[in-house]
């Protein structure tokens, strides 16, 4: 019949290819079964001929051929099962013509090999691997698998050296348990861990309620004893962390598998703390020091009243203001130089730790005012104020108040005695001999706070230098400045006299430290502060984009301005 088959017009082969398919299945599923009665009624293999090459070893018929284009699907099974009839080798078997396939759904018949099949119409969605699924369930899997191997020369999955191309799989899984992967049974990872599982501490926080005492807390949360809170709490630097709690306040600690403490943690605020930690002896305690993010924020406002409540309008802190009273104090003074509209500049950087600020330092001022526009930096290296310019303020100071040289006609002497009555008349001051109308300089830039007259002084200026010094001019013939001018090293103040109680014309001149007379010839005086050189050099480059900051308000964090409707 397979040789009418073959010699059909191939429109005919077309329409019996499920046929042929199933023939071939078949026809390996008698072979097999005949080779397994023969087996069982102890017969010989002459009944069964499987034809092998000369060359081939025991197994399979040699699949080894030459592949190419999957040729006529029809012509291929003929040749398949004429050569299981005629002894031919699988491996003369050769494609004729390339075609387009469709392939049916399903089929079936059965096990004694009877035609004709029952066919189902193919279906566009249905795949092609279904075609092994519709074999029947009962055909002996050896016969199963020679058909696939068949199957599998014909579809061209196969290279020419029979090894199977990168597409090939095989057909059938097998369980991992019957390939000896698991001898031992499975390992259940779960329960080895959970033997070997140690106690590890945990943080946990604890928040003060109202009526809370730490000694209660201690006793019932913590497992200490009362003597252990008492030696807790002496070991403390700062006991109001536990001894002074409020509300809303909390804590950190660790507890061992016993539920007694192992370790606890405080804080004063968000910078400063405590750390508490149980060793042999006891407790030991270590101090916390969080380290923040330096962040520079600058701060705008318009005098507006007084400078404190302006500045304080800006956001600025307390101690911001009270360093930035300290620094401009030397060149200003706010209750005479301050004048409504005046603006500000403040530059200020401090550490911030969880949005609070610590340590705030003043960088940069910028003063604008009606009597006076002052620029100072802070610089790096001394922690000091200069211009831009690299003024210092605190310049030198110079020793004589006046130019050229006059004799000295007095010293300073606390212990002097009245030349008339013998009594102890201190002399607080040095004299000058000089003729009346000699010029009277600042020896340092300063403030004229008083300008007056006195019955046994004369004519008198008193003068506060910007380093904190004072000075007084006695028996002046006629003052130059009025109170609450602003002098500067080498200005003329006054002209020399003879008014007030004295013996001729002389200048009596007097310098005071924290409002105390000393010594003018002997007491140590500021030099110039100043910088020149590399220091000068490396204090512009430092300043250059603290001054770009002031002009252009921007620091690229936080910027603050008001206006203040405060009066002061």
């Amino acid at each position: 019949m397979l040789r009418i088959l073959h010699s059909l017009p191939r429109t005919h082969k077309l329409l019996l290819l499920p046929v042929a398919t199933m023939v071939t299945v078949l026809g390996a599923q008698k072979i097999v079964t005949t080779y397994q009665d023969v087996q069982r009624e102890h017969r010989t293999l002459d009944t069964v001929i499987v034809p092998l090459e000369v060359d081939a070893s025991p197994g399979l018929p040699s699949l080894s051929f030459q592949r190419s284009p999957l040729g006529d699907a029809i012509d291929i099974a003929s040749q398949a099962l004429d050569a299981t009839r005629q002894h031919m080798p699988l491996a003369n078997l050769v494609d004729e013509e390339s075609f387009e396939l469709e392939l049916i759904d399903s089929a079936s018949a059965s096990a004694d090999g009877d035609l004709p099949l029952a066919l189902t119409r193919p279906s566009n969605s249905q795949p092609e691997a279904d075609l092994a699924e519709a074999l029947p369930t009962h055909l002996d899997q050896g016969a199963v698998h020679m058909a696939v191997v068949v199957g599998t020369i014909g579809s061209g999955m196969l290279d020419h050296d029979g090894t199977l191309m990168a597409d090939a799989t095989s057909y059938e899984p097998l369980p991992d348990d019957e390939l000896g992967l698991f001898e031992d049974g499975p390992v259940i990872l779960e329960q080895e861990i959970a033997a070997n599982k140690s106690f590890v501490p945990e943080w946990q926080t604890y928040e003060v309620k109202q009526g809370d005492t730490f000694a209660v807390m201690a006793q019932n949360r913590l497992g200490m004893g009362y003597s252990e809170v008492i030696r807790l709490l002496d070991q403390l630097p700062d006991k109001a962390v536990l001894a002074r709690w409020r509300a809303g306040d909390s804590f950190d600690y660790q507890l061992d598998e016993d539920g007694n403490l192992l370790a606890m943690r405080m804080m004063r605020n968000a910078r400063d703390g405590f750390l508490v930690e149980r060793d042999d002896s006891g407790f030991e305690v270590a101090t916390i020091e969080r380290t923040g993010e330096a962040s520079q924020r600058l701060f705008a406002g318009t005098v507006s009243g007084s400078f404190t409540r302006s500045a304080q309008a800006t956001g600025l802190s307390s101690a911001e203001i009270s360093e930035l009273s300290r620094v401009l104090g030397k060149k200003l003074d706010f209750r005479r130089d301050t004048r409504r509209g005046d603006r500000f500049q403040v530059l200020v950087e401090s550490d911030i730790i969880d949005g609070s600020s610590f340590d705030p330092r003043v960088l940069a001022v910028q003063y604008e005012g009606e009597r006076l526009d002052l620029t100072l930096i802070r610089n790096d290296t001394d922690n000091n104020f200069y211009t831009p310019n690299g003024e210092s303020l605190d310049p030198a100071f110079n020793r004589y108040p006046f130019e050229g040289s006059y004799r000295l006609s007095s010293n300073f002497n606390p212990r002097r005695k009245h030349p008339v009555t013998g009594r102890v008349s201190p002399h607080r001051g040095t004299d000058f001999a000089m003729p009346i109308g000699t010029p009277v300089v600042a020896p340092a830039d300063g403030r004229v706070e008083k300008v007056a007259n006195h019955p046994t002084a004369g004519r008198y200026i008193v003068v506060r230098h910007d380093n904190g010094y004072q000075t007084r001019y006695l028996h002046l013939s006629r003052p130059l400045v009025s109170r609450g001018d602003r002098v500067t090293m080498g200005e003329r103040i006054a002209l020399s006299g003879n008014t007030g109680r004295s013996t001729g014309p002389h200048l009596h001149y007097e310098v005071l430290v924290n409002s105390s007379q000393v010594n003018a010839m002997t007491v140590s005086l500021p030099e110039n502060k100043s910088l020149s050189g590399d220091k000068l050099v490396a204090f512009r480059r430092q300043a250059e984009p603290l001054l770009a900051v002031l002009q252009s308000g921007d620091t690229g964090t936080v910027v603050a301005s008001r206006r203040s409707n405060d009066e002061g």
